[in-house]
Order: structure tokens, then sequence, then C-alpha cells
């Protein structure tokens, strides 16, 4: 029998893969949390994650344990929502950015409408900036989505760093303007990046310029250019430029949770489709 609170944790390290990051996120000491892992290691006597000092990753029986914990999880509530005799009903208007298409996000909406079946879910798909925009205008309960640097509001659901990334063959010219692959404005990474460029001095030109992530994605694999692009969210078919292209450093990014003004029909359902993201790992 494996303790539930335990298992939480132990999701909660692998989503993050920082022990630091899981118990400010679970509210418990570093040490609570690391003595939850090792008493579930104990428990099935296998090793979950390979630590050192600078990085935490998922041993195989972490990976096989990860799916376990997180039907178990599942299973604990149904029963807890089942017999708690209350049902979340209403309309929740989630706004997510595009990335997310490409992680859990889809399967984590399966089983959020799955166990709230009396939630119209409505999900809008769009760049960050014009979902906080929506939010603000309090057309959204719920975004999912990147805060620009320097913003410390929303909830955050994991910290990455923005890199640049083309097609594989794809081979920078030193000598000609950098071509960019962007989003439009007001996009946060279409910022970043030609923030960095006036900042380095660097020129640059505009490859390609989409609304969707699928028509940048086509566009870097067709080795039209470059983009800026979540390191752990790497699309498949694109690559990270290597460091010797000299194309300048493009700094973190923070993928958040925010809240709307809070409308009294959806504020459980929105409490509970957060909490249904915290604790899933968008990025496996």
């Amino acid at each position: 029998m494996f303790d539930p609170v335990q298992l939480r944790t132990f999701v909660t390290v692998a989503g993050t893969l920082s022990f630091t990051q899981a118990a400010r996120r679970l509210g418990l000491r570093q040490s609570t949390v690391s003595q939850h892992v090792r008493k579930l290691e104990e428990e099935a006597g296998r090793q979950f994650f390979a630590r050192d000092t600078h990085s935490v990753e998922l041993t195989e029986d972490g990976e096989a344990m990860l799916g376990f914990a997180r039907t178990i999880l599942e299973a604990n509530e149904r029963a807890a929502g089942w017999f708690a005799g209350t049902r979340l009903r209403g309309r929740l208007r989630l706004g997510a950015s595009e990335d997310f298409v490409l992680t859990r996000l889809p399967e984590i909406l399966e089983g959020f409408r799955r166990e709230h079946p009396e939630v119209d879910l409505e999900l809008t798909v769009e760049l960050s900036a014009t979902l906080h925009r929506r939010l603000a205008a309090g057309r959204l309960d719920l975004v999912l989505g990147k805060r620009a640097a320097g913003d410390t509001h929303g909830e955050l659901v994991w910290r990455d760093r923005l890199v640049w990334v083309a097609g594989e063959r794809f081979r920078l010219d030193a000598q000609r303007p950098v071509p960019l692959i962007l989003y439009p404005a007001p996009a946060i990474t279409r910022a970043r990046a030609l923030e960095v460029m006036e900042k380095h001095a660097r020129s640059w030109r505009i490859a390609c310029t989409s609304g969707s992530l699928s028509g940048l994605i086509a566009a870097a694999r067709a080795g039209l250019g470059v983009m800026a692009h979540a390191e752990g969210l790497l699309p498949p078919g694109l690559v990270r430029v290597p460091s010797r292209a000299g194309l300048p450093e493009l700094g973190g990014v923070d993928f958040v949770l925010l809240h709307g003004s809070r409308r009294p029909a959806a504020r459980e359902a929105a409490d509970a489709l957060a909490a249904a993201i915290l604790d899933g790992s968008l990025r496996s």
C-alpha cells in the first residue's frame, strides 16, 4: 500500500525535477519532501530519482512509478468526489498558450472532463499576452501561459529557459542578418528575441511570422530561420542551435496559472482544474 501523501509529493517532484520547487508548491519543508520520497522508495524497494548537486532525473523505475502514482491519485480523487456528494457545475473558460498542445495538457483536460462532466469547459488557444488581456477583461476564468520577464503575477507551474531552435539541417550564415521566425506582436517570445538581438547589436530580419505554433514549426523545419522556444517543450523535428553559432542568450521564462475575476459560478471549477494542472507534469 502506497501512501497517497507520499505519492503526491513524488508526482510534484517528478513534475518540477526540483525538490526545492516541489517543497514550495506543496507548502512543505524540503527535508519533508525528501523524507516522503525516501519512504516511498523504501516501500517499493526501488530508486526513483538519480540525483547530484546539479540535477534531478527520473530513473526507469521512477518513470514507471509516475504512471502508477497518477492512476492511484486519480482514483482517490474520484472516490473522494463521489462520496463527498458534491459535483462541480457551470461554465469554465480556460485560456492556454499553444505551446501546451504538445504537452500533457490534452490528457489533463480529458481527465478533468471525465471527473467533472457537468462542467462546460471552453478552451481558448492564443498568444500568452493576448490571453492576459482577455483575462483582465473578464472574458476568461483561468489562463495557462507565459509571463514576461520581471513579472511576478500568477502561480508558477514551472520555470524553463528560452533557447534558439531550428531545423536539423539549418546552418546560420554569420555574414548575413539572422533570419527570425516569430509570433506576431504582442507575443512574449517575439519581444524577447528582438530585445536580445538589439541589445547585442545583431542584425536580423523577419523570415516568417505566424500566429500558429504549427506554422512556426513548419517554417523552422523548412530551414527558413531560427525561433525562440522553451527548452522543455522542444517540438519534434527541431534542435537547439549550438552555442558556437554565437546567438545571444534568451534567458528564462515562467509558465504560470492566472485566475480571473473569480466568477462564483466558475470559482470551484477553476480551482479544481488549476490543481489538476499543478499535479500533472505538462512536460512529460
